[in-house]
């Protein structure tokens, strides 16, 4: 893969104070040297002849503020490494980690172990708000902030009240975020999509709106309670969950599933991969309202929230198959089909919810593009590839979605690729 670029004409995207516009760069060994015309001058000076910029976008890196990665240093289907490579091919420069895991992220050893690899993406490790997630007994929050957790979260559903309670009272989180999915694990019932004809059809057991429209409910009654936690929303999922988060009297930052965002359970069939996923995937209505949602910035961010799994998993029954998808890859390109070319997004839309606002939900600096790094990606919306397990910036996840199949989009080139 080629290091160095000198572009006299390409469509650029420095920062979230920034427009798109059209202008010279020159990158050189995967760092940017220099753009407008001093980029054309240095490239002269270098004997360097400009490359074709065609539809190509230069822009920062982007973020994605949760997924999992439960066998960091033994998973087959994905581990720390594979996961940086994996991320650094699809564009991705920071990674928010869920703590659940094969050693819980509750405890501080198992958050400095992480923190001490060396990478230039940055990894942000949520510590666990109960210990063991199972919501019974509060872990040690002062303690997993002090030694490098960034923020508090549990799983995929959402933990008792009267702990949340607890744990908001005490307040050992200060300001730091604390990410809760509007989800109610008794209330979905072992249901596998919302319901819909497709659904009865399956004869799957169908998870009702109510198992997260009366947790999110809570949550924002909390929220009111305790207006100095830094609550964050994971995953919103449905139309009446977004009227709830439009209509409340303060609305925290959540996020919302890429793939809710490009699928929903009319297009699938109930045994592709994709159909079975956390949360739930929904009717178009849903889709059409989480997409207004993030117009109207009642969502704030798109979350990738992989669950990478292996053969055996992906190929077990679906009733019994664990829930969600891989595909770091996919993501862009089938979010600037969905959002740029149907919806009509501009760029800058767009990065401010893959990158700039889940930097903010983070609490942390945003990506940019600055003189002297390598904090760049390089996509082309009109590069045509395959999806498959070969290409060399998978893992040996097997449930990604779309395989076999025409994609158009694809990050060319990233500056963390090493």
């Amino acid at each position: 893969m080629t290091r160095s670029y000198f572009f006299e004409n390409i469509r650029i995207l420095k920062g979230s104070k920034s427009t798109l516009k059209e202008e010279a760069v020159l990158i050189k060994d995967g760092v940017i040297k220099s753009f407008g015309k001093k980029a054309i001058q240095n490239a002269k000076l270098l004997a360097i002849k400009p490359q074709k910029a065609k539809h190509m976008l230069l822009a920062p890196c982007l973020v994605d503020p949760h997924s999992f990665l439960e066998s960091p240093f033994s998973g087959k289907e994905e581990n720390i490494y594979s996961l940086f490579k994996k991320a650094t091919f699809a564009g991705y420069g920071q990674l928010g980690i869920l703590p659940r895991s094969n050693l819980w992220r509750d405890q501080i050893e198992s958050i400095i172990s992480l923190n001490a690899i060396k990478s230039d993406v940055f990894i942000h490790l949520w510590g666990g708000f109960s210990l063991g997630g199972q919501g019974i007994t509060l872990s040690k929050h002062t303690s997993l902030l002090q030694n490098g957790a960034i923020g508090l979260s549990d799983d995929d559903f959402i933990p008792p009240i009267d702990l949340l309670k607890q744990g908001f009272l005490l307040g050992e989180m200060g300001n730091s975020p604390v990410l809760l999915a509007p989800r109610d694990k008794s209330l979905q019932a072992g249901g596998i999509s919302r319901q819909s004809v497709e659904t009865l059809r399956a004869g799957l057991p169908p998870d009702p709106i109510e198992s997260e429209i009366l947790p999110l409910i809570q949550l924002l009654e909390l929220h009111k309670q305790y207006p100095d936690i830094s609550l964050r929303l994971m995953n919103i999922s449905t139309a009446e969950g977004v009227a709830i988060l439009k209509n409340a009297y303060s609305t925290p930052m959540a996020t919302v599933l890429w793939w809710h965002l490009v699928s929903d359970n009319s297009s699938l069939s109930p045994f592709d991969i994709g159909w079975s996923v956390t949360p739930s995937l929904g009717s178009p209505k849903d889709r059409a309202s989480l997409i207004k949602g993030l117009e109207d910035n009642v969502l704030t961010a798109i979350s990738v929230h992989s669950t990478p799994t292996d053969d055996s998993e992906t190929r077990r029954p679906v009733i019994k198959r664990k829930k969600g998808i891989s595909g770091f890859n996919l993501v862009l390109p089938l979010l600037w089909d969905q959002l740029v070319k149907k919806s009509g997004w501009k760029v800058e839309k767009l990065w401010e919810k893959i990158s700039f606002g889940p930097s903010r939900l983070l609490n942390k600096a945003e990506e940019k593009l600055s003189l002297n790094s390598n904090r760049w990606l390089l996509f082309d919306p009109e590069k045509e590839w395959v999806q498959s397990n070969e290409e060399h910036h998978l893992t040996t996840a097997t449930n990604q979605p779309i395989k076999d199949k025409k994609i158009y989009g694809k990050v060319i080139d990233c500056g963390l690729i090493n």
